[in-house]
């Protein structure tokens, strides 16, 4: 295989770091004096090995819960308190050490609350440590959190953990990578410090210390001890920072069904900012099933972010009689959109991870969603279909009172797709109360009693799902459901589109006046009996059923129909529903049904 330019340089610098380290191997494979009976050798490399670890155990407790603050809090503040941290790396040693003993030297303050202890001695070593090695764990930290996805937070959140729960089952292990190489960088960075370490405790020696001293007075020979146990030191480090602790598998027991669940309606009023998007929406459900139907960018996910308590201050939010809780307590299952899953874990331990999940009815779940065998895999090891299903399955586990799902299936190939709104809907059935968030108009009938039409942050309809699919209160509603709209003109007893007259009983749109009208695919009708005639400007086979495209002077109309047909058809339409050309209101209604 042919090597690319990037290897060859990357080659070059390997190369150059590998040959003092070889020609170092050589001099000692042929030397007799290597120093390793000269004096003070082996309390050096205890001072320094006692010193780095000590050092590095500090900056791990200051240190962490400061990177984890700069990651989430950035701003000018952040960003100068960053530019602190990195000051030590752009000093020389030496001025490091002069800057630390006007804090803690013999003459200061604080440095006479310990009678001038804490420089020549192992605590100046420590200090001195500190101050040159904690922006290497800092720095590296804030970059691995700010990588932590902040959804999973929120999905922790909904599992019942709280705040520093989550810190260290979710961002201190997702980020655990970059930490641990922060950690290996610190360690080594303080174990190899001589300049600071002169400055502010030249006694004890260090084992750099000791080096320079050995060297100074005899030489090259004597120093070749503490390079070994320095290398050595270091090596020991390296494959520490590598070792993977094997857990042991999870176990799920004995699978047990759920129980039948109460009804848990939903209400909600939530007025909510988010930058220069304002969602106000207002809606009491009256079934157990809600769907929030609204094109992208219309606030669902908001809507139903609030509903699950992860919005601070979003508004009043009810279900099944309770007050408001906060959202580790409420007690729901969110499945939010993208198939977040927890990236470290296994799926047997995600099914696992809510605070009070059942295992019985976490591998109950497992089996029913076709997850038996995965138990071992991690998300990246699975199929979007599988990760949906671990996401569905965990929230389950909990046994909640409501389920809210973000566009569940939007990521899905269609046989998944279907296959899990058939489970959901199965659940359902069984009393398990649900709001889903959708754009789509078909999912949203197939899994609703109760539907709310969001649009630009705003109610644009709420009501039984029946109601609002058969009379869609504005255009914007019925595009949403997946309604044909036409233009006409309104007459007596319907709408005129050319020279047709497609009727609308009970009309109150005063005649000669401009409308919308529409219907929807499945209420056009294709028949040689059919009242209306219109050519046929598209087809779509989809097997034994064509999508056909009708063409009409105000518009298009679609139809399915599995019988073959010419350029023109016949057909037939109904109910239709009309509109005022610009005279809808929020508070309006459809003004005409057929």
């Amino acid at each position: 295989m042919r090597r690319g330019p990037f290897a060859w340089l990357g080659g070059l610098l390997v190369v150059y770091l590998a040959v003092p380290l070889v020609a170092f191997a050589v001099r000692v494979s042929t030397s007799s004096e290597r120093g390793f009976a000269e004096p003070g050798l082996w309390p050096a490399l205890r001072t320094s090995v006692e010193s780095a670890t000590i050092a590095t155990a500090v900056i791990a407790v200051l240190g962490l819960p400061l990177a984890f603050a700069l990651a989430r809090r950035p701003g000018r503040g952040s960003t100068l308190v960053q530019g602190l941290i990195a000051l030590p790396l752009g000093l020389p040693p030496v001025m490091s050490g002069i800057l630390i003993v006007y804090l803690v030297g013999p003459y200061t303050t604080v440095g006479g609350w310990f009678h001038g202890r804490l420089t020549s001695s192992v605590a100046g070593v420590v200090l001195s440590q500190i101050f040159v090695a904690a922006p290497f764990l800092i720095l590296s930290a804030r970059a691995s959190f700010a990588a932590v996805d902040r959804s999973l937070d929120d999905l922790a959140a909904s599992l019942g953990h709280r705040p520093l729960a989550r810190f260290f089952a979710v961002d201190l292990a997702v980020a655990s990578s970059g930490i641990r190489v922060g950690l290996l960088l610190t360690w080594l960075r303080a174990i190899g410090e001589y300049g600071a370490n002169v400055v502010v405790a030249y006694h004890p020696f260090s084992l750099p210390v000791y080096t320079y001293v050995q060297f100074s007075a005899s030489g090259i020979p004597t120093t070749q001890a503490p390079t070994i146990l320095v290398l050595g030191a270091a090596a020991v480090a390296v494959a520490v920072s590598q070792v993977r602790l094997r857990r042991p598998k999870p176990r799920l027991g004995r699978p047990r069904p759920p129980e039948p669940g109460a009804a848990v309606p939903v209400g909600f009023d939530l007025d909510v900012r988010a930058g220069t998007f304002h969602l106000r929406v207002a809606h009491q459900a009256r079934a157990h099933r809600l769907a929030i139907l609204g094109p992208s960018g219309s606030g669902k996910s908001l809507t139903l972010r609030s509903i699950a308590g992860l919005v601070p201050g979003a508004g009043e939010v009810t279900y099944g009689g309770l007050p408001q809780l906060r959202v580790e307590d409420r007690r729901v299952g969110y499945v939010p959109q993208g198939q977040s899953l927890f990236p470290h874990l296994e799926v047997g331990r995600q099914v696992l991870f809510g605070v009070d999940a059942d295992a019985a009815l976490a591998a109950y779940w497992v089996d029913a969603l076709g997850l038996g065998g995965l138990e071992g895999r991690r998300p990246h090891q699975l199929s979007g279909g599988q990760r949906q299903r671990v996401s569905l399955a965990s929230a389950l586990a909990r046994r909640p009172r409501l389920l809210l799902l973000d566009e569940p299936f939007s990521a899905l190939d269609a046989p998944v797709r279907a296959e899990m709104r058939r489970e959901v809907r199965r659940l359902q059935m069984a009393g398990l109360s649900t709001v889903l968030v959708t754009h789509d108009a078909e999912e949203a009938a197939m899994l609703s009693d109760e539907v709310v039409v969001l649009a630009e942050g705003c109610l644009l309809q709420a009501g039984p799902t029946a109601e609002v699919f058969t009379r869609p209160s504005r255009p914007e509603v019925a595009r949403l459901l997946g309604f044909d709209l036409l233009e006409g003109t309104a007459v007596e007893g319907g709408v005129m589109c050319g020279d047709q007259l497609f009727e609308a009983d009970g009309a109150s749109v005063a005649p000669g006046r401009a409308v919308l009208w529409g219907a929807g695919p499945e209420t056009v009708i294709v028949g040689e009996q059919g009242r209306h005639q219109a050519e046929v400007v598209d087809r779509a086979s989809l097997g034994r059923v064509s999508v056909l495209t009708l063409g009409l002077p105000g518009g298009e109309l679609r139809a399915r129909t599995t019988e073959p047909v010419g350029d023109r058809v016949r057909f037939d339409v109904g109910p239709i529903v009309v509109w005022p050309v610009g005279a809808v209101h929020e508070d309006e209604t459809a003004l005409t049904t057929g």
